[in-house]
């Protein structure tokens, strides 16, 4: 680290992560058994060969927000894990088949310029303004809707919007799809979400296999048995009232009949392959099997056989009866009626069947439908029976593709945590931040760009670079001037959009930080509502560069604001007034440098210095000291620069989501989220969360991500409790310590000394004073919470 936290680190990326991504490929590429997955590894072989190749070269700038040369920011990259681009456009590469169906439809050669050109013919504007009429079309990335953006305008009669943009575009057309693909389908119903379309469905279908272990036994069952029992009742032929087998001498016709079994049993073997049993030596029907083939072949069967074979006939007839008794009968019926029960593969060929004739890029409005039992139509077409009912393990593609709202598929656990939440929220965004646009045409071309935004992957960034933000598409300012003109409704629609979908995150997901990916969309909507309300992402622990941006320290005034004298605040050690002291002090000066030099900071070295003395009083083990002991003291306890490791800059980033409470205190104070069941009902809920992942930490090799989640989960129960009334707060403390001794003796063991830490805070005293521990996330002289125990005894 570096001696001042508002410095920045001259830092590059490490080709390694790439190098070790090409090795993994290659591996698997080499010596995979599925020949599929070793035809994904060549190619993502391939590409990682691109990105290191051009990252030598200096085509590919890593960590910038322009990392392809020659490639304007708001070109979608294409990306690979990590955040590497390729080099290549996600909007380029070979025509489409659309677009080649479309170029020779009006005339004109294959090449995207060519058809680029015709769409700013009247003929082709004509039918760019009927795609936008009619909304039957598809953006999958956001450069798809660009011409259609030209024909709205043009329509619009704001010829030079129109002009400018045509004229931003020109120099790509060549490289770059600007036509969207026509769709038979009218644009999705905005107020419903899917997590899974029905074609994903039905490919999640195809792609289950037989059970190896089941089938083996339904052969056993329907197959084998039955062919066991006839060899059985061939041999019994042989005894003589109580006598063993062999006591009488076979004859022609026993002899002819054994030949014709022992025909049988090779084409049964052929075709049936899943249960092996019949095959070893020692088993029953095996020895049956070799006794006789040895006596059809008219040899003399040899002692050591004669006695296998005896004694496993014996034992065939006292387990299970004789073949055709009342026993033996209603046992095979048994087992008949169990090896009749469908298997899922079938099953699940029975559901793909289903879902054939439903639109495969959409969700489905109700899945019981398609769960009904078996009709006996089915059961002819599909060979299973009827009135056969669904298993609820292929209950889970089929729900995944429930079209409803989602707080709907929150409640049917469709939607299991905060980072699929964050996967359907864009969906909904898309719809509400487009009806600020008063043209409902626009709307709709405005919410398929926005989601087609969202699918676009984040770039690996340094030096506090930002993501490419919607509104700088050129398309989109292009319009901007129409959003504005619908007043106020627009930002009340967004803000009520936040409030619903905030309080929906934290009442589902009360243990968990909202994921960054959510923190977006909400951003997207508090601004849109002109909240004010600061949100922050999670930072990257190996990537970050010992700096925040100003909205840190906003957030962080929001959380004094809201927080100042309560448990929070002294749990966590942290002095309010200087941190609101601190941010009027970096506004005013931020503002006197914009007025004299016309602009302000782009980090916030206040609170970054804030967030490094505290983690470096953790470090000494404890929490954070206050200011003035800080101030003092920051020489001696200050990180080196030369012992930079990912575990310190976590904890000082663990520092800046406790000063900010990680969005809590904005999305409560200027959202206005306030949760139906309560806030203790919250902080209990995110105390099961605390427990169920300390449950994890028995016997886990690699425990520090489960210690962070867990701490996480803790802070977030801590920031409940201090909203409760000092009642509330009572009764859960008492209930907090009968829910540890639910769990297993390990949980309520690691978990104590936290507890007693709480315990004490409460009555007044630290956390970490006598027995008690405060629960943090990072640590760089070990967690105590790993060994169960405080750190040092």
């Amino acid at each position: 680290m570096n001696e001042h936290a508002d410095q920045q680190h001259t830092v590059q990326v490490n080709p390694g992560y790439g190098y070790g991504q090409l090795a993994r490929a290659l591996e698997t590429a080499r010596t995979h058994p599925d020949a599929d997955t070793r035809r994904r590894a060549e190619e993502k072989g391939r590409t990682w060969r691109s990105v290191l190749a051009g990252m030598a070269d200096g085509r590919l700038l890593i960590g910038s927000r322009t990392p392809v040369t020659g490639l304007p920011a708001w070109v979608t990259p294409e990306m690979v894990r990590g955040g590497f681009a390729t080099g290549e456009p996600c909007a380029g590469g070979p025509l489409q088949r659309y677009e080649a169906e479309a170029a020779r439809r009006v005339g004109v050669p294959e090449e995207r310029a060519a058809l680029f050109a015709h769409c700013l013919t009247e003929d082709g504007l004509a039918h760019l303004g009927a795609l936008l009429d009619s909304g039957r079309y598809e953006v999958t990335v956001p450069e798809e809707a660009a011409l259609l953006t030209v024909a709205w305008l043009a329509r619009a009669e704001q010829v030079d919007a129109a002009l400018d943009l045509v004229a931003e575009l020109a120099p790509f057309a060549e490289r770059l799809r600007f036509t969207p693909r026509p769709s038979t389908r009218p644009a999705p119903d905005a107020g419903s979400v899917h997590r899974s379309t029905v074609g994903q469905a039905s490919r999640a279908f195809a792609a289950r296999r037989p059970n190896p272990a089941v089938e083996s036994q339904r052969e056993a069952l329907t197959v084998w048995a039955p062919f066991a029992d006839e060899m059985l009742a061939h041999w019994l032929e042989t005894a003589h009232d109580d006598r063993p087998v062999l006591t009488r001498a076979p004859d022609e016709d026993w002899l002819r009949r054994g030949a014709a079994l022992l025909t049988r049993y090779r084409a049964l073997a052929a075709r049936h392959t899943y249960c092996t049993k019949h095959l070893k030596p020692r088993e029953n029907l095996g020895i049956l099997r070799r006794a006789l083939e040895e006596t059809v072949a008219g040899r003399v069967l040899e002692p050591r056989l004669r006695g296998l074979l005896r004694s496993a006939v014996a034992g065939m007839v006292a387990r299970r009866g004789v073949p055709g008794s009342a026993g033996h009968s209603a046992l095979r019926h048994a087992q008949a009626v169990q090896a009749a029960l469908p298997s899922h593969h079938a099953l699940a060929g029975l559901l793909r069947q289903r879902l054939d004739g439903l639109p495969q890029d959409q969700g489905v409005p109700e899945v019981e439908p398609l769960l009904a039992p078996v009709t006996q139509e089915e059961a002819l077409r599909a060979r299973v029976p009827a009135g056969a009912t669904i298993p609820a393990s292929l209950r889970k593609p089929l729900e995944s593709a429930l079209s409803a709202p989602l707080a709907t598929l929150v409640e049917r656990g469709v939607v299991p945590s905060a980072e699929v939440l964050a996967e359907l929220v864009p969906q909904l965004v898309a719809a509400t931040t487009a009806r600020a646009y008063p043209d409902a045409a626009l709307r709709t071309l405005a919410a398929a760009n926005y989601r087609a935004f969202r699918n676009r992957r984040s770039l690996l960034l340094l030096h506090l670079e930002r993501q490419v933000r919607a509104e700088e598409l050129p398309w989109v300012r292009a319009v901007a001037d129409e959003r504005e003109r619908r007043g106020a409704s627009a930002g009340e629609v967004s803000a009520q959009a936040l409030r619903q979908l905030a309080e929906l995150a934290v009442q589902a997901f009360p243990g968990t930080i909202l994921p960054n990916p959510l923190v977006r969309e909400l951003s997207v909507l508090a601004g849109a509502a002109d909240l004010g309300a600061p949100l922050v992402e999670e930072l990257a622990a190996d990537i970050f560069m010992g700096t925040f941006s100003p909205k840190f320290m906003t957030a962080a005034r929001l959380a004094a604001e809201q927080l100042s004298g309560t448990l929070y605040e002294r749990y966590y050690a942290i002095d309010y007034r200087t941190v609101r002291n601190l941010a009027i002090e970096e506004a005013a000066t931020s503002r006197t440098t914009r007025k004299r030099e016309g602009y302000g900071y782009r980090t916030s070295p206040g609170f970054a210095r804030l967030c490094r003395e505290r983690a470096e009083a953790c470090s000494l083990g404890s929490l954070a000291p206050r200011p003035a002991d800080a101030a003092k003291d920051a020489p001696k306890r200050r990180l080196r620069a030369d012992h930079w490791s990912t575990a310190g800059n976590g904890m000082i980033v663990e520092q800046a989501q406790i000063l900010t409470t990680h969005n809590l205190a904005a999305l409560t104070t200027r959202a206005g989220v306030a949760p139906p069941a309560g806030w203790p009902d919250l902080a209990r809920r995110a105390f099961t969360t605390v427990c169920r992942l300390t449950a994890r930490l028995e016997g886990n090799p690699r425990p520090l991500s489960t210690i962070k989640d867990t701490a996480y989960a803790w802070r977030q129960m801590i920031y409940y409790l201090s909203l409760s009334t000092d009642q509330d707060l009572r009764s859960t403390l008492t209930w907090l310590t009968s829910e540890s001794h639910r769990h297993a003796p390990h949980v309520t063991h690691r978990l104590a000394p936290a507890l007693t830490g709480l315990h004490q805070c409460v009555k007044g005293r630290g956390p970490d004073e006598g027995e008690g521990r405060s629960l943090l996330g990072w640590s760089t002289n070990g967690h105590w919470l790993r060994e169960g125990r405080r750190s040092g005894s």
